[in-house]
């Protein structure tokens, strides 16, 4: 069951879509994008790893891990540049754009410009002929449309607040209640509608500019909801509630080397037996949605589908969790029985049991190695050191929650540390090359997939490190500049890709 994109040698770069140049403040689907798949192409790019595409807000920091819906999308993934090509925003009612900072992401501005864009588009959007295929979306959609459409019409109604927090009626989603507060707020609710039709419209017009040049798509999907979520408010009986719909049991690790108190994530745990009685249909939705997003898609955090550590809700930090059995192979199953096969890839990061391994190698499912993690005291047997690797799994310089390699290098490697690196290497390099090295290792590896953060394509330091965990200061923000996506660099990624064999 290996995944088709990634069973021959190939290789490609880790970018978010919010990291892309624009004009606009943030990433988006449109110009920049292309070019950058343009950037793939030259350069015999294969693969473009994003994080998920799912709404973001300032209260949760930006992060795209922590979404009040595991269905929607991003709405500031959305391009005024395709918005003014396509008829439903003329330049002039855009008006000047605001003067946003160049490398960083203001999300508190961007969100202010582009709500205010949505609302002169949702006015022009009722008399375009786009009216048929945005009625077929709402159709095709409607299982986690209606939800979110009225979720954010009633955050906003009540000014942000947890949903479990709304007046009870709503809450517990009384029928009559819903009924009044969608005639109440149908102006937000069809707003909603629309920006979810354009970004989708958008995204898959990207998709099929990618696979146009053999460039797949490889998303990401967080195997926890946030508690303060659509999917949470709609489906409360698949998670452990309480009376009041709060949770009483939570997800994170436990005590380890890095944290003497373990982590508390918050996010409200599966009740997997009521999810295997109904088929696990809501994972099949949700995967099936991703699907139709991504070519590739990886799930984080995957152990927990062998065992999660849960943590009751009252405790103030990971001590007193215990662990609790997963669905495993049960999952897996019921998924190969709807899928014909699962383009999946295991985030299979930190402390892996051997029963983890085992449910991936029955799978089989690729995971992950990370140089960053390679040249610890434990040199010749760690796993993540090239000479350890195996073909089937993807290897990363580091991901979006490490520091760049530069920044690595500079700030988190011990002098011993660095002595197992320059033996590994056979010499001594410095700050200046040390990318370019760790670029070389993961391209000469034997796994059939290496994947490159841009950041570390380009050689830059810790201030463009993109997240810092259990940090909700300064992270998402880092943003490319247009200029570093030149020519000189495509042309040294391909003949990197060429010597290795990863065409």
């Amino acid at each position: 069951m290996t995944v088709p994109a990634l069973e021959r040698r190939g290789s490609g770069v880790l970018l978010h879509v919010t990291s892309l140049p624009s004009d606009w403040g943030i990433g988006d689907l449109g110009p920049g994008a292309l070019r950058f798949v343009d950037f793939l192409a030259e350069s015999s790019q294969r693969i473009w790893q994003v994080l998920p595409l799912n709404p973001t807000n300032t209260a949760n920091g930006n992060s795209p891990y922590d979404s009040i819906s595991a269905f929607g999308s991003n709405p500031l993934l959305i391009s005024p540049d395709l918005l003014i090509e396509e008829g439903l925003l003329n330049r002039d009612e855009v008006g000047p754009v605001p003067g946003f900072p160049r490398g960083r992401i203001d999300y508190v501005a961007v969100t202010s410009f582009k709500q205010r864009l949505f609302c002169l588009v949702q006015s022009r959007f009722r008399g375009t002929g786009q009216r048929e295929d945005f009625e077929r979306f709402c159709a095709d959609n409607e299982d986690w449309l209606d939800g979110l459409s009225m979720f954010v019409a009633l955050k906003e109604k009540f000014e942000g607040r947890p949903w479990h927090e709304w007046p009870a009626d709503l809450r517990d989603r009384d029928s009559g209640s819903l009924a009044a507060a969608r005639e109440s707020l149908a102006d937000r609710i069809e707003q909603e509608r629309i920006i979810q039709y354009l970004v989708e419209k958008q995204w898959i017009a990207l998709r099929q500019a990618c696979n146009e040049r053999n460039v797949h798509i490889f998303g990401d999907l967080p195997i926890y909801v946030s508690p303060d979520s659509v999917d949470v408010w709609t489906h409360p009986e698949l998670f452990k509630l309480d009376e009041e719909k709060r949770p009483t049991a939570v997800a994170g690790v436990p005590p380890d080397y890095f944290s003497e108190t373990g982590q508390r994530w918050g996010n409200p745990v599966y009740r997997w037996d009521v999810l295997r009685e109904t088929g696990y249909s809501w994972w099949m939705r949700r995967l099936e949605r991703n699907l139709h997003l991504f070519d590739i898609v990886r799930i984080d955090h995957f152990r927990g589908f062998e065992a999660y550590w849960e943590i009751p809700a009252e405790e103030p930090t990971a001590i007193r969790g215990e662990w609790i059995p997963g669905p495993g192979d049960d999952f897996f199953q019921a998924m190969l029985e709807r899928f014909p096969y699962l383009p999946i890839v295991a985030e299979d990061l930190g402390t892996i049991t051997r029963e983890v391994r085992e449910l991936m190698a029955r799978f089989d499912l690729p995971g992950m190695k990370l140089l960053v993690f390679a040249f610890s005291d434990d040199l010749a047997a760690n796993p993540y050191v090239p000479h350890n690797h195996v073909k089937n799994c993807l290897i990363y310089t580091g991901t979006h929650d490490n520091n760049t390699v530069r920044g690595w290098f500079e700030k988190e490697l011990t002098a011993a540390d660095k002595g197992r690196l320059f033996r590994y290497l056979g010499r001594e390099v410095g700050l200046e090359t040390i990318h370019e090295e760790m670029i070389r290792l993961a391209m000469m590896s034997v796994a059939n997939t290496a994947i490159l953060p841009m950041q570390d394509l380009l050689g830059l330091g810790e201030e463009a490190r993109m997240n810092r965990p259990a940090s909700t200061e300064g992270n998402w923000q880092w943003q490319l500049l247009p200029e570093q996506l030149g020519p000189d660099l495509a042309q040294a990624l391909k003949e990197m890709t060429e010597t290795y064999g990863r065409l």
